[in-house]
């Protein structure tokens, strides 16, 4: 990194002490900058404001379970720059959230969002609440009493939360159902990731996981290949990992293995994914069920998919699930391609390992940009009271990812780096922030 860039590095580390996956998101964009700020030195004045989020709040989140004890949980909602429209980002339901990987999320979102070249900006929030296991209605308690608070600080242009890790239809239903509520308005685009009943977007569900495969089919094309006929390997089994499999296999490819917390499932003849929906979506069961009803399948425990030979692998799980170690595994194992479904799942000693090997790789602020860029067109239909269909509004998702591609490829050129998707990425986004920071002046 440049001198001044490394000076504002060692100020974010100081400000935000104890927030290392925060360190990392930051640290990765700014290694990545410095071709752009030698031909932009305007630039340079604007990289410790991108660095500051704008807002941060955290709050008190008091509900009542099923047995009438009354649990506290902690949320938060980071805004962390509006540069190119209002702030957009989902909301994580999870044990491990706390501010740093809200801060982290927050700014990847930034440059993701300004990838997809639509008017957003960059947020994120969520809270250490743990849906599994709890009943319908302690959900309900706890989404009623989490946007109690969050509804003073988000509005169709201020701030659009949508769903994230273990936030889905039902979790955002019972927030909206709480934001109308409270504030007497039916704001359709307050929330996106809504139900088709209730403003809902065609093709929002499937839209990080066919983005992220969408984008995988791009790469490949830019070397005259195909997914067809190729082996893959997703992680996770929730909402990204299904809908990645789903559309590899409609493109020719067959999904081997998928994953859990606990161990993951090998499936040579293709994982099945009518039962792999069953089982997550409908009976939100562990995926070691899959092997009672598929005997040829294997069930492998507490050990990682990555190290299943594989010609492409998805991450779709979450944050540094790749590392050193599982990077090698996929060298060794054949893979040519890894292409990030999840937000930051690739650590950069492993980021290192796979370039030495020559093996393409795709951050996950442009591969996995399909579920923002499709929660801005549920924006922009709620907007005009409009509905599409499913296929107008996949062709757009596909076009969308088909420019993040080019965004990126065409940059990374342009500075001299032809491949380094990484570095395209990041260049880009910055840039585009930047210039719309540097049009409002010192806000």
């Amino acid at each position: 990194m440049p001198e001044t860039v490394e000076t504002v590095f060692a100020k974010v580390v100081a400000r935000n002490p104890g927030e290392p996956e925060f360190h990392q998101a930051v640290r990765e964009v700014l290694e990545s900058i410095g071709p752009a700020l030698a031909r932009h030195p305007g630039y340079a004045d604007l990289v410790e404001r991108i660095c500051e989020p704008e807002r941060q709040v955290i709050f008190r989140v008091p509900w009542e379970d099923d047995h009438g004890r009354v649990r506290v949980n902690r949320g938060f909602r980071v805004e962390f720059n509006s540069a190119l429209g209002p702030f957009k980002g989902g909301l994580r339901f999870h044990p491990s959230v706390y501010l740093g990987i809200v801060k982290f999320l927050g700014f990847e979102q930034i440059f993701k969002n300004a990838l997809t070249g639509l008017p957003i900006g960059g947020g994120k929030g969520g809270a250490d609440f743990d849906p599994k296991g709890r009943s319908d209605r302690e959900v309900m308690r706890f989404c009623q009493s989490f946007m109690t608070e969050l509804y003073r600080h988000i509005g169709p242009q201020t701030d659009v939360p949508a769903g994230d890790v273990g936030v889905g239809g039902r979790e955002i239903g019972y927030l909206f159902g709480q934001y109308k509520r409270i504030t007497n308005r039916y704001e359709a685009g307050v929330l996106t990731g809504k139900g088709l009943t209730y403003g809902g977007a065609q093709v929002r569900r499937e839209a990080t996981g066919y983005g992220a495969v969408f984008f995988a089919e791009e790469m490949l094309r830019q070397t005259g290949d195909s997914l067809d006929g190729k082996r893959v390997v997703v992680s996770g089994s929730g909402n990204v990992a299904i809908y990645a499999v789903e559309k590899v296999h409609q493109l020719g490819g067959t999904v081997v293995a998928c994953s859990d917390s606990d161990g993951y499932v090998l499936d040579e003849k293709g994982i099945d994914l009518a039962l792999l929906r069953e089982l997550k979506e409908e009976r939100r069961t562990r995926l070691d069920d899959y092997v009672r009803h598929v005997p040829h399948a294997v069930a492998v425990a507490g050990r990682s998919v990555w190290e299943v030979p594989c010609d492409l692998a998805l991450p779709c799980a979450t944050q540094n699930e790749i590392g050193g170690a599982e990077a090698a595994a996929l060298v060794a194992g054949g893979c040519v391609a890894v292409v990030e479904g999840a937000n930051m799942p690739t650590t950069p000693e492993a980021v290192r390992i796979l370039g030495r090997a020559g093996v393409r790789f795709a951050p996950g602020k442009a591969a996995n940009a399909g579920g923002v860029a499709v929660s801005a067109l549920e924006m922009q239909q709620n907007a005009s009271r409009d509905a599409w269909t499913f296929d107008r509004s996949e062709q757009r998702l596909r076009e969308i990812m088909r420019d993040v591609h080019e965004r990126c490829w065409a940059t990374a050129e342009e500075y001299g780096l032809p491949g380094d998707y990484v570095a395209g990425a990041n260049i880009n986004g910055f840039r585009r922030v930047a210039e719309a920071m540097l049009a409002h002046g010192v806000v």
